[in-house]
């Protein structure tokens, strides 16, 4: 063999890579979408319940004021880097009406986001420095052990157990560590497990983060995605957490605007200053005619949500049920979000198992639980963004080929 052949054979998989990148796993999503892919192709009919895309359109109002700016030329050069002045004010003025609150200023207090994934991790940049940590629910959604990694910080993982109604536990987290913390992320009405959180809750989060100078970061992405008379609240509900909070919220779920890639953040002046810093060296801000679109969904009438909500309850009903008749123990119904979250048969070892039994046997794609965290290990989650047709279908595939509980 030559030496230029030796030389190549000792070479690392990807030697432009940084270091960083040997302690993050494929993105989930973008795993279990491969897996997704490679059935597809080989002809199998896939029922996919993994990814929480809403299969609704977005609203027609909201898509016509889209054609109408996409038509005025002043939307075609670039937005300012916060956000318009028209969207942030939109941005607060709801804000303050939806959880009945007063409004934040539009100018120091509001930024305008490319949806949330992007929000997420440049606020990790923006306050996480090497060997700082970030307290982050576990399970959870995986930017946020992901972008603490990426930043240099050391991610605390904070376990959300049943047994505390997926709420964690303060307490449990040290004191040595909790005085190196720099951010604590929260989401509730939560991604996966459905959990909400309660005022009595935030108030222990916000006296938390004022005993530690710990920023609260509060993920509201599905406000807008509660039934059975659920109603979220926002962080801000709670005295003194304008002085230590941070809250954002994507029009992507209430709104059917997943791929239109915008939301907002609200919260403490220094918190947004110092995400603004970010963003404006990495970004150049949402495409203007998207942000009159949603000014326009933000502003104009709500009607669809009632239906949107009806819907996910049928939905979520219908795998509930479909669950009970095959053994499962259905502690706690779905209240919201679009997900249902449950353990995993006693016979699995692990809920990648699970998931890959359902996927190999049956053409459904669910996401195992371990892939929000090593504490969603033994669940997995159903997302509601498929028709009750086909969530009964994929019972009925469950049933077919042995995918019981007992």
């Amino acid at each position: 063999m030559s030496t230029s052949q030796n030389k190549s054979a000792t070479l690392p998989k990807n030697r432009f890579a940084a270091k960083r990148l040997d302690s993050i796993p494929p993105y989930l999503f973008a795993e279990i979408d491969k897996k997704r892919l490679a059935a597809i192709e080989k002809g199998v009919d896939i029922i996919n319940l993994g990814i929480g895309d809403p299969d609704q359109p977005t609203p027609a109002h909201i898509v016509d004021a889209m054609h109408k700016a996409i038509d005025d030329p002043s939307t075609h050069n670039y937005p300012p880097y916060a956000g318009t002045p028209e969207f942030r004010q939109a941005a607060v003025k709801w804000w303050s009406k939806r959880f009945k609150l007063p409004e934040f200023n539009a100018d120091t207090e509001c930024l305008g986001t490319i949806g949330m994934k992007e929000a997420i991790h440049n606020m990790f940049l923006a306050t996480v420095d090497d060997g700082d940590y970030a307290l982050i629910p576990s399970p959870g959604y995986p930017v946020y052990k992901t972008s603490t990694i990426l930043c240099g910080g050391t991610p605390h993982l904070m376990p959300l157990l049943e047994k505390n109604n997926f709420l964690p536990d303060l307490d449990a987290i040290p004191e040595e560590v909790a005085k190196k913390a720099k951010v604590l992320w929260l989401n509730y009405p939560n991604n996966p497990t459905g959990a909400f959180a309660t005022k009595e809750f935030f108030e222990k989060v916000i006296a938390f983060g004022k005993k530690y100078n710990v920023l609260i970061c509060h993920d509201n992405a599905y406000s807008e995605n509660a039934f059975d008379g659920s109603e979220p609240i926002s962080i801000f509900s709670v005295e003194g957490a304008r002085d230590i909070a941070i809250e954002f919220f994507s029009l992507s779920k209430g709104y059917n605007m997943t791929g239109w890639r915008i939301g907002f953040a609200v919260g403490n002046q220094e918190a947004i200053k110092a995400l603004a810093t970010v963003k404006t060296n990495i970004d150049s801000g949402v495409f203007k005619a998207i942000q009159k679109a949603a000014v326009k969904a933000l502003s104009g009438e709500q009607s669809h949500l009632e239906g949107l909500r009806k819907l996910y309850k049928e939905r979520a009903q219908a795998a509930e049920e479909g669950l009970r008749s095959l053994g499962w123990p259905i502690k706690q119904a779905c209240r919201g979000t679009l997900y249902v979250w449950q353990p995993i048969p006693p016979k699995y070892k692990s809920s990648i198992e699970f998931a890959a039994d359902m996927l190999d046997k049956a053409g459904i794609v669910v996401p195992p639980g371990v892939g929000y965290g090593e504490y969603g290990e033994g669940y997995f989650r159903i997302a509601l963004s498929a028709s009750k047709e086909r969530i009964a279908e994929a019972i009925k595939r469950m049933k077919e080929h042995g995918l019981t509980y007992s």
